[in-house]
């Protein structure tokens, strides 16, 4: 078995908020992450299988790019994840949330060859899916 990994950056704002909660309550419970702000993220997809006999490999490179971009980048890159989403208009999008969210769009996309995705919100801070885990 061989795992492939690529990356793509992307930028979202984002702000956690609980819509049935009063402003008092959730800057009580998120603090300053209920203020509107953004991040730079990069999003790592690794698809596990064995290499094709003829070609080499596991997947095709520009067709694992182009599922990024159609099931990731035109969803969330340069979008508000609260306003122009439909997965956190009630709940927050936490990195851990998110990251779940972005493996269930590229699981649907990829089936069995996805492994797993790495979310990485800022240089300290990473989530990773399984699809171990997952299943």
């Amino acid at each position: 078995m061989v795992t492939l990994t690529r990356a793509a950056d992307f930028s979202a704002s984002l702000r956690y908020w609980r819509p049935e909660l009063s402003e008092a309550e959730n800057r009580a419970l998120f603090g300053r992450h209920a203020s509107q702000h953004g991040h730079n993220y990069r999003l790592e997809v690794s698809v596990r299988g064995e290499p094709d006999p003829v070609t080499g490999m596991v997947m095709d490179l520009k067709d694992l790019k182009a599922v990024i971009e159609r099931e990731v980048m035109a969803r969330f890159d340069h979008r508000d994840l609260n306003r122009d989403t439909p997965w956190f208009e009630k709940e927050p999008p936490t990195p851990e949330r998110f990251a779940l969210v972005i493996f269930d769009l590229l699981q649907a996309a990829l089936g069995e060859l996805l492994c797993g995705v790495r979310l990485r919100q800022d240089e300290d801070l990473w989530v990773d899916v399984e699809a171990e885990a997952r299943s």
